[in-house]
């Protein structure tokens, strides 16, 4: 797009036009608030990368909301059951779609499809410009200031609300300082074939390096493993072969039948998210405000409900009032539960898990037997991590 094109005014800027940032775009396509999204990358596309997303239950209910389901279905593997256990130790328990009504707990869909389709359906929705780099966010009295570079030339944009969404991670500590856990592990994702076939069942195993999962994805699993930055580097080197075989050291039976491999990558894991989301006329969502680890697949779900939300206090806010410190704690504490509880329980989930101790072990499996018969506790627990709190 010619630079000349891009505002120097508009009522809210998007920064950031990755899954999150593009939702909240589609979200806003009949707002008066006529939003402009700043997306750094030439084109939308996750590339080649081996990484899929787990949408919850509650998150096609967003997209249908948005009209974008229809194009995501097609690509997107259901998840009917979930088996979740611990390596080396007693007790499981079982969830199914059946036990709380629903056609599926989730779906598996690659991450560059659906980043590509948002990215796709906001292009149609509002002013996309692909290609600018936000380069500083100002939180000023009555307005905030955006800085971008745009095919080499310095642009700068006030705006009534400046949402600081995928690609404004960067940006977000110069203003509202974030806190951060370091998990001390790494993540390494890849996919593998199946030869069995996967029923639509994911398999969650706690392991003494960290959680590891299978999720059935196409006609194959998605497969993330938690360890220590040497082992994952040791992963990522393996043949296909050596790595199937460390599959079926962690997951034993379940990963029978597995072969080939996607080339694998790996990422640093740590917990980071902002004490407050606003400060005037600047708001944080998806990962820009809060970081999760990726047990429980709970990251990308949190964020599209900071989308969903912020789009429909735009919609319900004046325009004379959009970005004002009002509508900003209405915001801010509307988020505050759902954000608050999916950080403590990702972050335990973690800590209580990624402990060897014997003690420890013997309470998770006498946990998570008592979760698999427990009835309307077990069922309040699989809705939470459907649709938040």
């Amino acid at each position: 797009m010619p630079a000349q094109l891009l505002p120097e005014h508009a009522p809210l800027v998007i920064a950031g036009g990755g899954p999150v940032g593009s939702a909240l775009a589609v979200a806003l396509r009949n707002s008066a608030a006529g939003p402009v999204l700043l997306e750094a990358r030439p084109v939308a596309s996750g590339g080649d990368d081996a990484r899929f997303l787990a949408l919850s239950a509650g998150s096609r209910l967003i997209l249908e909301r948005l009209g974008v389901w229809v194009r995501i279905e097609p690509c997107a593997t259901p998840i009917l059951s979930i088996e979740v256990s611990q390596q080396g130790g007693f007790g499981r328990t079982e969830l199914d779609a059946s036990q709380v009504e629903l056609p599926a707990l989730g779906y598996v869909v690659r991450y560059r499809d659906l980043d590509g389709m948002l990215a796709g359906a906001a292009r149609e929705s509002t002013l996309a410009v692909n290609g600018a780099t936000v380069t500083d966010v100002k939180s000023l009295r009555g307005f905030a200031a955006v800085s971008c570079d745009l095919n080499g030339e310095a642009r700068l944009i006030s705006t009534q609300l400046a949402v600081l969404a995928d690609g404004g991670r960067a940006l977000a500590g110069g203003l509202f300082a974030p806190l951060i856990r370091d998990y001390r592990q790494w993540a390494v994702v890849a996919w593998v074939r199946s030869r069995g076939g996967h029923r639509h069942r994911a398999t969650e195993r706690f392991t003494p390096t960290g959680p590891a999962a299978l999720l059935p994805a196409e006609d194959g699993f998605s497969v993330v493993l938690t360890c220590a930055e040497e082992a994952a580097k040791a992963l990522c080197a393996a043949s296909d072969s050596d790595f199937i075989g460390h599959l079926e050291k962690v997951f034993g039976e379940r990963a029978t039948g597995l072969f080939g491999c996607s080339p694998r990558s790996r990422f640093p894991l740590a917990l980071r998210y902002a004490e407050s989301v606003t400060t005037e006329h600047v708001v944080l969502i998806g990962n820009a405000a809060q970081t999760l680890h990726p047990v429980a697949g709970q990251g990308f779900n949190l964020g599209l409900r900071d989308a969903w939300t912020l789009a429909r206090f735009v919609h319900a806010t004046p325009i004379g009032e959009l970005g004002s410190a009002a509508m900003l704690a209405r915001y801010r504490e509307q988020r505050a539960r759902d954000r608050t509880v999916s950080i403590l329980l990702t972050d335990s989930l973690v800590r209580l898990f990624a402990s060897d101790r014997v003690w420890l072990q013997s309470a998770r499996g006498i946990g998570l037997m008592m979760l698999d018969f427990s009835g309307v506790p077990k069922r309040f627990f699989m809705r939470r991590m459907m649709f938040g709190a």
